[in-house]
């Protein structure tokens, strides 16, 4: 049984936790840009932690359902409602037929995941669904398609309610003030004192100018002594600075190589909370160590993977 989708919103994707051990031959990872809200609303459910769910970006998503289930919604406050009712994000909710499942505009953050008891069901292309559109891969038809109006998400009946709650210190706020820590690497070394200094203590807008494949960001501009570098490998969170001295964040759906210093990089989850950030809200950047994101990383597995 499915969903049936009555309008396709801004930006609706198929995403597992990524497509893995391709990246050497131009293939990109994919997967959730927010990995705390898709790994929460996973748990929720007390799915497998990389079964397939959709992110919703922007809202404008409505589903008509064909069977019972469980959803779990998490991430970004889209204005939801069920049955024209308003509901939350970071909650269960059970499903019946016939029931319209509907996303508006943010409210707080930028991406919303919706998570279905069991996951959506997928063919998997080259070991995963995350869906990445400049590829044509991964997605409801393995072409990389977003959700169009008329396709339908099938998914596993289930008539069992679980009710679940993300835990209150779990729930970002995405409308706070937002300091990313940033590992020094890469060619930091190209960067004198001074261009760090100005990098870490100016203010930098999300400009207009963002997608999954990266958030460029607009302040106070630094400079490299390298002009370029031979093209290297490229990770999720990398910031790399082109001429013009504006920082750009590469994101899940990254080209897999490039050529422009780049002065550190976020953690994974660093990145996830870039991605909920709308065009116009300001975030800083701190030094961080390695060793700190790592902390970080095992208590965040601990307590979704167990």
């Amino acid at each position: 049984m499915s969903f049936d989708v009555i309008k396709p919103g801004m930006l609706a994707l198929l995403q597992d936790s990524g497509r893995f051990g391709f990246q050497h031959l131009g293939i990109t990872t994919g997967g959730p840009m927010d990995e705390h809200a898709f790994y929460w609303a996973n748990r929720l459910l007390g799915n497998k932690p990389d079964a397939t769910q959709l992110e919703i970006t922007f809202g404008q998503l409505a589903l008509k359902a064909n069977a019972p289930t469980t959803v779990a919604i998490t991430g970004a406050d889209l204005a939801a409602t069920l049955n024209d009712k308003a509901i939350q994000p970071w909650l269960t909710y059970a499903i019946k037929p016939g029931d319209v499942l509907a996303f508006g505009a943010p409210k707080s953050g930028l991406r919303a995941y919706l998570a279905v008891s069991g996951g959506f069901n997928c063919e998997p292309k080259l070991g995963s669904c995350a869906t990445v559109k400049r590829e044509q891969l991964g997605g409801l038809n393995g072409i990389g398609e977003a959700l169009k109006k008329g396709d339908t998400l099938p998914f596993t009946p289930n008539k069992d309610v679980i009710e679940s709650r993300a835990p209150r210190w779990t729930i970002p706020d995405y409308d706070a003030p937002l300091e990313l820590g940033v590992m020094p690497a890469y060619q930091n070394a190209s960067f004198t004192h001074d261009e760090q200094m100005t990098f870490y203590t100016s203010r930098y807008e999300v400009s207009q100018n963002i997608d999954r494949m990266g958030y460029r960001l607009s302040g106070t501009p630094i400079k490299s002594q390298l002009s370029g570098i031979i093209s290297e490998g490229i990770a999720f969170g990398a910031i790399q600075i082109p001429n013009d001295g504006q920082p750009i964040v590469l994101m899940k759906d990254r080209q897999t190589i490039g050529g422009y210093p780049k002065i550190g990089c976020l953690s994974s989850l660093g990145a996830g909370q870039l991605s909920q950030r709308q065009p116009g809200q300001v975030v800083t950047f701190a030094p961080m160590d390695v060793a700190d994101a790592e902390v970080e990383r095992r208590l965040f597995n601990r307590v979704i993977f167990g």
